[in-house]
């Protein structure tokens, strides 16, 4: 009798604590489900944040990302967005990278007023993207301009020489794989190149003349490709005022009438899991052999050089020298 009452005893306890886990899970997948609602504009509009002003903050090396753009095209169609901060820091990257950020940008601001306003450092493709805003503002200290575009490759046949390595290779035409890693380049494939690289420059500098309404020949260094200061870029019209978010919040209410005291809201494109693999099994790695992870956070952050040797095609970036 006392082994039944036992066994009674035992199973209602088991039954309470199954029914606490099948709690718990219930809670953490609403939890789950409410984290990744949050970034949806329904789910802001359900917990007050209706109308908001969205911030797109625009980091790192820039390459063409159609999540970015689709982000951008929900961000023009919803009704609760009254307009839009763009917080701009990075160097630039690819001319494709910009250029399809530029239009992405020109197409949301027909829906709805766009400010961009810059940190440490916009250059090159960053510019390019932060003009086809409305209204551009800067730090008395950022760095931006370097307008321009690059293409650069490794040579490297003395290395392969010195390892008794002879490539060997045949071609459609002489101009075919032009410029190449693997043979010097020679006067026609100069000339070929340089031809390309100036024809995306002169474009890249006729997108700023009509985007700033300024003459490229006015400005100094503009058509070689010089970086300025923002107090210098405000004196040259390369932006439309030095501040900050608040400054931009303040031109939005002023000039375009947004509502007082709207709650800016970061919204965010899906995040790419292109390296994530890799930096996971770095990071298991050097937990294993006792390797400081702070190194592998530098070798994978936005910008760095992991991320600048995978940059391909032409190039619009400013490469500041670090150490």
């Amino acid at each position: 009798m006392t082994l039944r009452a036992d066994f009674l005893v035992d199973r209602r306890r088991l039954k309470r604590s199954l029914a606490l886990w099948r709690l718990l899970a219930i809670a953490a997948a609403v939890a789950l489900v409410a984290g990744l609602a949050f970034q949806s504009d329904d789910f802001a509009t359900a917990i007050g944040y209706k109308p908001h002003i969205a911030r797109v903050n625009i980091s790192g090396l820039i390459r063409e990302d159609t999540d970015r753009e689709e982000m951008l095209k929900d961000i023009a169609k919803s009704k609760h967005v009254k307009a839009v901060i763009l917080r701009v820091n990075s160097p630039g990257g690819t001319t494709v990278g910009g250029e399809s950020l530029h239009r992405a940008i020109q197409n949301l601001r027909k829906k709805k007023p766009v400010v961009a306003v810059f940190s440490t450092v916009a250059t090159s493709a960053a510019y390019m993207a932060g003009i086809a805003s409305d209204h551009v503002i800067a730090r008395g200290s950022s760095i931006t301009g370097s307008v321009g575009v690059i293409l650069q490759w490794a040579e490297v046949t003395e290395l392969l020489g010195k390892l008794g390595v002879k490539m060997e290779e045949v071609k459609s035409g002489a101009l075919k794989a032009i410029p190449s890693p693997f043979q010097p380049l020679d006067e026609a494939g100069r000339a070929l190149t340089q031809e390309m690289v100036s024809e995306s420059q002169k474009w890249f500098v006729d997108l700023v003349a009509k985007s700033r309404s300024i003459d490229p020949g006015a400005i100094p260094g503009l058509t070689e490709g010089r970086i300025y200061s923002g107090r210098q870029a405000l004196k040259l019209k390369l932006i439309d005022q030095l501040g900050g978010e608040d400054d931009a919040i303040a031109w939005l209410e002023e000039k375009r009438k947004i509502e007082k005291d709207l709650k800016v809201i970061d919204w965010k494109a899906k995040e790419s899991q292109s390296t994530d693999w890799l930096r996971i099994t770095a990071k298991s790695v050097a937990i294993w052999t006792g390797l400081p992870a702070t190194a592998l956070d530098k070798l994978f952050a936005p910008g760095n050089a992991l991320e600048r040797v995978q940059l391909d095609g032409l190039v619009s970036v400013w490469h500041a020298q670090t150490n």
